[in-house]
């Protein structure tokens, strides 16, 4: 279950971040118009996907996504955009990363 909820946050982090870098792209780096087809089909994947994480509750499940989608951006920052992320996006990355899990397997009481 945790290496499933894992890869469905890490695909759903890569289709917004180039769904909305298509949009970046067409608005700030005077690419086609036509970067927003295949932006917006990969936001409309980005949100089918992160419907299928297993949790009880959808605010659960994006507010778990954002630690993952915090690392995503910083290694896209790297690999697309070639800027190396420095020490602090490092910590930080690792502080939202350690809310996630807290957030997605941390013990709940009943209520």
């Amino acid at each position: 279950m945790i290496l499933r909820a894992l890869l469905i946050y890490a695909l759903a982090a890569f289709a917004e971040i180039a769904g909305c870098y298509a949009f970046w792209a067409w608005s700030r780096l005077d690419k086609s118009i036509l970067w927003l087809i295949p932006g917006a089909s990969s936001l409309l994947l980005f949100a089918g996907l992160l419907s299928r994480v297993e949790v009880e509750f959808a605010g659960r499940a994006y507010a778990a996504y954002g630690g993952i989608y915090i690392v995503s951006s910083l290694a896209w920052l790297w690999r697309v955009e070639g800027q190396k992320p420095d020490r602090w996006d490092g910590v930080g990355a690792a502080m939202c990363l350690l809310g996630a899990v807290i957030i997605l397997w941390g013990p709940r009481t009943t209520s």
